[in-house]
């Protein structure tokens, strides 16, 4: 990675800047946009050209209070039930100021095929929701399990904020060729959820 560099001494009089070249691994795939949506499905996109690919929700609104959850497909999207073993804590800290918490929760599955929560309790206060990130390891691997890591920070019910923190594997040697986003209850009444590759 290069280093932004100024061509002068002094800010105040620089004339030119050096060249950035960081930002150049994540290439913008797609932007799925839910609207009163069931499910966001991501069925295209998800191959052999990355190694990696980065899930970015913004500003998830739900329906009704319910956790925002993740599941995947090794067939296109026919199906989402491929088994995953996962853990899962989160920090959370109320507006008061009394109470605060760091933890382990049981939304974590073991050898499971159900869908994986992201992020808890994401309420649906006007004014509410929640954003994020997701990463997906060598999907089109057909050797390894599939790997994924996430972070979600939602506000909850009783001015609470969380921050929730998953990592996990696909148990499966198939290619994972699609992913779908959910809450667990109701529906996704906003947001958008973005996806990269990264060189």
């Amino acid at each position: 990675m290069s280093i932004i560099k100024l061509n002068n001494r002094a800010v105040k009089d620089a004339t030119a800047v050096g060249s950035f070249s960081g930002l150049g691994n994540l290439v913008f795939i797609s932007r799925s946009t839910a609207s009163s949506s069931s499910s966001v499905n991501i069925t295209s996109g998800i191959n052999s050209t990355y190694k990696e690919y980065i899930f970015m929700f913004n500003k998830i609104h739900p329906s009704t209070q319910a956790h925002f959850q993740v599941n995947f497909s090794a067939d296109g999207g026919s199906n989402y039930n491929v088994t995953k073993t996962t853990t899962f804590f989160f920090a959370s800290h109320n507006e008061a100021g009394n109470a605060t918490s760091l933890s382990y929760q049981d939304y974590d599955l073991a050898q499971s095929t159900s869908a994986q929560p992201l992020g808890l309790s994401f309420s649906s206060d006007s004014d509410a929701g929640g954003s994020g990130y997701m990463h997906l390891f060598d999907p089109s691997n057909t050797t390894f399990v599939k790997h994924f890591i996430s972070v979600a920070g939602g506000f909850t019910d009783g001015d609470y904020y969380n921050t929730n923190y998953v990592a996990g594997y696909n148990n499966t040697t198939s290619a994972i060729n699609a992913v779908q986003f959910l809450m667990a209850s109701g529906n996704i009444d906003s947001g958008t959820i973005d996806m990269y590759g990264v060189k």
